[in-house]
């Protein structure tokens, strides 16, 4: 196996810890984002409410105050009525006085309408301000447990980077080049075994002459269908990069 390979083997897993944190960190901050977004849509269905609300109390306040009018209206009329002593008056009158009645009847009816849209308005408010307390004081401690966790990810993905940059200092650069070009695309393991003759990055099988290519160690083999680099697993290799990857077992010689 190469000995360059063996460097990029520490630094992909590496790698692989900083990306799993990362998705990670994603997760936490999408829970945060969720628990925001909660609280911003309640604090506008609340604003949204109190507005409705206060438009009604501007409806009821016009409706009455056309009760009012029209109240003043009729006494008038039943007072002209009382007074005139033509009947083609009177009963003009009496029209005018049917007619005024029957606005006042249909005002009323708005402004009870109104009374029972208020009410029903009121309820809805005091359920949102119940679910934005609710809310507030559940998400409080699980704000702070997602803010502590993205915080300890962010101090192990410190460490870890630290730990990468040293071991990029003794790689070869030009197989580092290969190893991030393929890293960035893959965003997985790209220095990856062969397991009975397959690539165990894509599962596929491999011909007898590129595992015999990648046994010898020579240069860098690349897989012919996902372009991942290979390498044979070797015992010292597993031990000295800390990579779990699966040993090969040799035949035992058996005695005639």
């Amino acid at each position: 196996m190469l000995k360059s390979l063996k460097k990029v083997l520490v630094i992909q897993e590496l790698d692989i810890k900083m990306i799993r944190l990362m998705r990670l960190k994603k997760d936490r901050k999408k829970e945060l984002e969720s628990i925001h977004s909660l609280k911003t849509e309640l604090q506008d269905q609340l604003e949204q409410k109190e507005t409705d609300i206060l438009a009604l109390k501007k409806d009821v306040r016009v409706y009455e105050g056309n009760i009012e009018e029209i109240k003043e209206k009729l006494l008038k009329l039943e007072s002209q009525q009382s007074k005139v002593k033509k009947v083609d008056e009177f009963n003009a009158l009496s029209q005018e006085i049917s007619r005024t009645e029957r606005e006042k009847a249909a005002q009323a009816q708005k402004l009870s309408d109104i009374y029972d849209l208020f009410a029903s308005e009121e309820e809805t408010l005091d359920s949102i301000r119940q679910s934005m307390e609710s809310t507030h004081e559940s998400s409080c401690i699980f704000e702070e447990e997602l803010a502590e966790s993205i915080e300890k990810i962010n101090e192990e993905g410190t460490a870890l980077l630290a730990k990468r940059e040293s071991a990029v200092n003794d790689a070869e650069s030009d197989v580092m080049h290969i190893y991030e070009k393929l890293l960035r695309n893959k965003k997985d393991r790209v220095v990856v075994p062969i397991e009975n003759r397959t690539c165990s990055g894509c599962h596929i099988a491999l011909t007898a002459q590129h595992e015999n290519l990648v046994r010898r160690g020579e240069r860098l083999i690349f897989c012919e269908h996902c372009s991942r680099i290979l390498f044979w697993q070797e015992h010292e290799m597993v031990e000295e990069t800390g990579v779990a990857t699966k040993k090969r077992r040799r035949r035992a010689n058996v005695g005639s």
